[in-house]
């Protein structure tokens, strides 16, 4: 039996009802809730995001919610520092931490740990992006298959996020991605007890997330949007405008399609998310796999204990 404390991790696709399942779990253990979400950190991103209510916040706070204004980035690296922190801190007060969300390399990242990658150099990256409006993205694509070939032919020479942190890394440690990521990442110390939403039927997680999506809107959030629109720092190629319904709306407010199109771009593209993470999670190792909805998932994790 091992001696290492335990961490409880909730997965699920979108709109599942991690959320629901996480504040019933607190009326039964000494939990403190972070979350696992990559949209749910940014301030000003509450509606579109299905952040909990100001009044589930209060019953229970969640730790890496609103951490950051919406015109940063903010990397798997720097979420698995935060979070390894913060399970510390929980540790140290006698309680359990409860890792809520549906961004999988989050997880990923936290459970089976992170290569030594340097950290993100601004004044490289400013570097690339004018070599790159200067000669193109298919000539730093060419650069990168002479440097790191094996990258080369993972990235799209039309994914500049990710083909720029790939000749970023070469220029600031002389190692390619390759080489890096294929160094032992540190594990988790802790004993990780792993649970995940499945739908029975994929209809019945596109009917949540179609009633979901039109009850944001009611609550208002085309004007969150609008709101956001009037900071001059965001735009539609940062990471947080990439949030699933946040770019259609950013568009539909352009004038770029009408309404009836917003929507329908916006739960297409959540019904991809979906499709992401369930992909992730059924190759999944060591999971606990709860059925969506099921009365039964309460007493499913209680019985670990």
């Amino acid at each position: 039996m091992t001696t290492q404390p335990k961490i409880i991790c909730l997965m699920g696709p979108t709109a599942s009802g991690k959320t629901a399942l996480a504040m019933s779990l607190l009326e039964h253990l000494p939990c403190e809730i972070i979350s696992v979400d990559s949209a749910m950190i940014y301030r000003g991103m509450d509606i579109g995001t299905a952040k909990p209510t100001a009044e589930e916040l209060q019953a229970a706070p969640h730790h890496l919610i609103d951490i950051l204004s919406p015109e940063k980035s903010y990397s798997v690296a720097q979420f698995r520092q935060d979070a390894l922190h913060h399970i510390d801190d929980i540790i140290a007060r006698q309680r359990i931490p409860l890792l809520v969300g549906g961004t999988m390399m989050y997880f990923k990242a936290l459970i089976e740990g992170l290569s030594p990658l340097p950290e993100a150099d601004e004044g490289i990256r400013k570097d690339i992006l004018i070599q790159a409006q200067e000669q193109g993205w298919e000539r730093l694509h060419e650069e990168l298959e002479r440097i790191d070939p094996e990258s080369a032919q993972r990235i799209h020479p039309h994914d500049p996020q990710r083909l720029t942190r790939a000749i970023e890394v070469f220029r600031l440690s002389g190692e390619t991605l390759t080489q890096l990521t294929a160094q032992k990442p540190e594990a988790l110390p802790y004993s990780c007890l792993q649970f995940a939403l499945f739908p029975n039927q994929r209809s019945i997680l596109h009917d949540h997330i179609a009633l979901r999506f039109h009850e944001m809107l009611n609550e208002g959030f085309i004007d969150e949007v609008h709101d956001l629109m009037q900071n001059p720092n965001l735009h539609l190629d940062l990471p947080s405008m990439r949030c699933v319904g946040y770019r259609q709306c950013w568009q539909y407010l352009q004038g770029e399609f009408d309404y009836d199109e917003m929507v329908a771009k916006s739960l297409a593209a959540t019904r991809q998310l979906a499709k992401r993470q369930l992909t992730w999670l059924r190759s999944w190792n060591n999971l606990h796999e709860l059925d969506m909805g099921s009365e039964q998932n309460l007493k499913r994790i209680l019985e670990q204990f």
